[in-house]
């Protein structure tokens, strides 16, 4: 596959991949004070060698160097742009040293958009900027050792949680298994607590894996494995060269959540939790129902028919009666966790050969700041001086209207392809700081390289080069698409809020002409959003034929560089709210968008009722929405559904001291999943999960006051508050009564 990748020339792109094509890089750690180690994997030989580093800070001037005494090199770059001056030094504690200094007498922090300097504090990433290597060249992702981690707890009784702090709470089971196949599980029923960690940090080191992966691997695996290792002395020696694991607390952002985790670092090697993959993947598919692991693994048809399950509080019973099945329920675990890691992880494995960060890092960084680093790394190979973050302002967004609400049939979607880079490349709207043309050189090529990738996919002779491809190009379009969020990025030393008000405005004139062009043409609009249309044909279209020449004849009075494409045919859609609706497809499959219709804040049966619901209104039978709210309503009062068709999963935002000081100040109100966190003896953390039901008999409770754990429910004396959620499938028929 690597040959092919040679003949289509990306890697011939030094902006893009870096101006230093070492081969086989699978690590680069720090090691001491100007020291790194750099890991090298051919085949199944792993070697490593260490260069020296220097590691540096830029500076808008050397007057800020005055009563330094420490031994650095200041070198004068091209331009005019804020830094003008990249100041090495000797050794990592002599920078912190110069960053004590600069504090002291410009009173600025690393932190302050208006320091005198720019600095970056991570040594590897510093390294991979000044040298122009990135990790991975001509290894292929299955050339990638990858090795999968999952444990099984007790739980004392009369708690809901395990707690690692607990004596009785020992881990019974760590299963491992890695990409070759290997497999290994270590019984607690066959080895005591301290034996099992040690033979787990014996295994990992025999594999010697280049990636270690888990499900919640940070949150849970690692973090459990930690605290009962420091238990028994059990050094956590699972790095390169023995190297023992370290951790500190962290914070991401996926789309409009924060989850604070502790980030484990293992020197040399990566850890990738699939927690965190599946979670960024439902940003723009949004059509999980949970990011529990057996929920995945069915989601993307990699759960075997002879797959064990078995209920989270059954495995203590299951450990005492029945340990052969648990062991083969965690086994279950790593080849699920191994499988999604495989559909999710590869585009960042391609992204970590562009990229000048670790494989890990590249998964938790943003696009926008992952983009700003290729910026700064062209401008230091070609020591020009580079520009100061602007002031940050607010920018008009996209276009998305609504011309119609209710159910129309027979709906066609024209799309423009990539619209805003499109834009961007055909209008020159480029940041003017940009002097080297950077952004225009890579987004120009970048578009180029995804329509070979996607060329490839449709000439390769075998699935593994058609995954490979299809990986590559859905990288590019994710890179591609980036570019104009990076316009608008607070942090971008190259971003430019004036174009990027530009690009909205062009985006948005260029749809407005779309929709005067089909309503001059008979066409009925019913939706945009953002860079496509839903609409509903002219009667003269009668066929394919007719609707690809309906779409040929708008592309050709759109601007030069704008392409569209129809991109979907539809028998019916429901259109109910701006950016909210739901498409029937010819094969009579349904397409729900929007989060007023798919909002994770309704229980299964909410989700599950709506979408028969919108099927029978799309089918023009809406007048049977009676008899299906009658048949909910009889299966609720008569305690027919499980659990989950009502049980409520949140995710805690904060920590349950803040909630609680919060609450006491009456800055917020009291929440169910917090309430119960608090009585639960576990150390949450904001980003963990809580599943509850309501309990009582009355249609309006305070449901802080009354709910339990799910883990609490009895199948033998349902306890769930009949009346409650009556109420909430009656609001729910109402809801959409009138589309009836």
């Amino acid at each position: 596959m690597d040959m092919k990748f040679k003949k289509v020339s990306f890697h011939d792109n030094e902006i893009l991949f870096g101006r230093d094509s070492t081969p086989f890089i699978t690590a680069v750690e720090f090691d001491g004070e100007n020291v790194v180690e750099i890991f090298f994997r051919k085949r199944n030989e792993v070697t490593s060698k260490k260069e020296s580093f220097k590691p540096f800070i830029f500076l808008e001037d050397t007057i800020y160097m005055d009563g330094w005494s420490g031994t650095y090199e200041a070198k004068r770059l091209k331009g005019s742009a804020h830094y003008k001056y990249l100041v090495l030094t000797e050794s990592w504690s002599d920078l912190q040293r110069l960053l004590k200094h600069f504090k002291k007498t410009t009173g600025a922090t690393p932190a302050s958009l208006s320091a005198p300097f720019f600095y970056l504090n991570d040594p590897v990433h510093q390294y991979l900027l000044f040298s122009g290597r990135t990790l991975f060249k001509e290894i292929s992702f299955g050339d990638l050792l990858r090795l999968q981690l999952d444990i099984e707890t007790y739980c004392a009784e009369g708690y809901e949680f395990s707690n690692p702090y607990r004596d009785e709470d020992r881990i019974t089971v760590i299963s491992l298994s890695d990409s070759d196949g290997w497999e290994y599980a270590i019984s607690g029923r066959e080895y005591d607590e301290k034996e099992m960690l040690e033979i787990m940090v014996e295994q990992i080191n025999l594999r010697d894996p280049d990636v270690i992966e888990g499900h919640n691997i940070f949150n849970f695996d690692l973090t459990y494995i930690e605290a009962r290792a420091r238990r028994y002395k059990v050094p956590l020696a699972i790095g390169r060269n023995k190297q023992i694991i370290k951790s500190h607390s962290s914070r991401l952002n996926i789309a409009e959540r924060t989850i604070s985790y502790k980030k484990y670092e293992v020197y040399g090697r990566h850890i990738v939790d699939t927690y965190l993959l599946v979670q960024m993947y439902d940003v723009t598919a949004r059509n999980l129902e949970s990011y529990g692991l057996k929920n995945v693994a069915k989601h993307f048809n990699v759960a075997s028919p002879e797959r064990v399950y078995i209920k989270p509080e059954k495995i203590n019973w299951y450990y005492d009666n029945k340990p052969d099945e648990l062991l083969k329920y965690g086994m279950d675990d790593v080849r699920e966790t191994r499988a999604i890691s495989e559909i999710l992880s590869q585009s960042f494995y391609y992204q970590t050969r562009i990229f000048p960060y670790s494989f890990q890092n590249t998964v938790i960084r943003g696009n926008a700041t992952k983009i700003d680093s290729l910026f700064i790394r062209e401008y230091i190979n070609s020591n020009h001086s580079i520009p100061r973050t602007p002031q940050a302002r607010e920018y008009s967004g996209g276009y998305t209207d609504m011309f119609y609400q209710g159910v129309v049939n027979r709906i066609l979607y024209c799309d423009v392809q990539s619209l805003y880079p499109s834009i961007m490349l055909s209008f020159n709207y480029f940041p003017k700081n940009d002097v080297l043309n950077i952004f225009r050189s890579l987004l120009g090529d970048l578009k180029d390289f995804r329509m070979k990738a996607k060329e490839m996919v449709s000439v390769a002779k075998s699935e593994s080069e058609k995954m490979y491809f299809d990986a590559l190009q859905a990288t590019f379009k994710i890179l591609i698409n980036s570019f104009y969020g990076y316009l608008g990025f607070a942090y971008g030393h190259f971003s430019d809020f004036d174009e990027a008000n530009k690009v909205t405005a062009k985006g948005r004139s260029i749809i407005k002409s779309m929709v005067e062009w089909l309503e001059g043409n008979d066409c009925k609009v019913i939706e945009i959003d953002t860079d496509g249309i839903y609409f509903v044909p002219s009667d003269n279209i009668k066929n394919k034929k007719d609707e690809e020449g309906l779409i040929n004849e708008l592309s050709n009075v759109l601007p030069v560089g704008i392409n569209l494409e129809l991109a979907g045919r539809y028998k019916a859609m429901f259109s109910y709210k701006i950016k909210n609706y739901v498409l029937l497809g010819y094969d009579d499959k349904m397409i729900i968008k929007g989060s007023g219709l798919r909002s994770r804040g309704l229980e299964l049966f909410q989700r599950k009722f709506m979408e028969e619901m919108f099927f029978l209104l799309l089918k023009g039978e809406g007048q049977k929405a009676d008899n299906l709210l009658e048949k909910y309503t009889e299966e609720l009062v008569n305690h027919k559904w499980d659990k989950k068709m009502f049980i409520k999963t949140e995710t805690l935002q904060e920590s349950l001291a803040t909630y609680t000081e919060k609450v006491s100040k009456k800055k917020r109100s009291a929440a169910a999943a917090y309430e119960l966190a608090i009585k639960s003896e576990r150390e949450y953390q904001p980003g963990d999960q809580i599943s509850y039901y309501v309990i009582g008999d009355k249609s309006t409770v305070r449901v802080f006051d009354n709910c339990k754990l799910a883990s609490q429910w009895d199948k033998e004396k349902p306890d769930e508050n009949i009346e409650y959620y009556k109420k909430k499938l009656q609001t729910l028929y109402e809801k959409f009564e009138p589309f009836f």
